[in-house]
């Protein structure tokens, strides 16, 4: 069992920055796929970013390519996603998500994969 707690997140001025964390119980973090999902109003959540449990390949929605990064602290059993140049678009509730991997450098980027999901933290882009 893997429990999950996203914090970070707010208002934020359009061109602004934000830092998203993701603090995992349990023993298997360094075991687990991370990857951040977001659900805006009246929209189906969507992918963001993932990175393997190497930390070593990383993946992106095209949406956040070059503004986002996803990254992750074993030791610390926490993944972050740094978000830069966040657009009112970017509005929604974050989410991470955990799933169990078999392999160093293996990524996922389907919500339906993930086993493991926080409870999700706002984030508000204003114009």
């Amino acid at each position: 069992q893997v429990q999950l707690v996203e914090s970070g997140g707010g208002l934020v001025q359009a061109g602004g920055s934000v830092r998203l964390s993701c603090a995992a119980s349990g023993r298997t973090f360094s075991s687990c796929v991370m990857g951040w999902f977001r659900q805006a109003p009246g929209k189906e959540r969507e992918f963001v970013s993932t990175i393997s449990r190497s930390g070593l390949r990383t993946y992106y929605a095209e949406s956040v390519k070059g503004r986002f990064g996803i990254s992750r602290d074993n030791a610390k059993s926490t993944v972050y996603l740094q978000m830069n140049s966040l657009k009112p678009e970017d509005t929604a509730v974050y989410f991470c998500a955990a799933k169990l991997g078999y392999s160093d450098n293996s990524y996922y980027t389907r919500d339906a994969t993930y086993d493991y999901w926080g409870q999700g933290t706002q984030v508000t882009v204003s114009s």
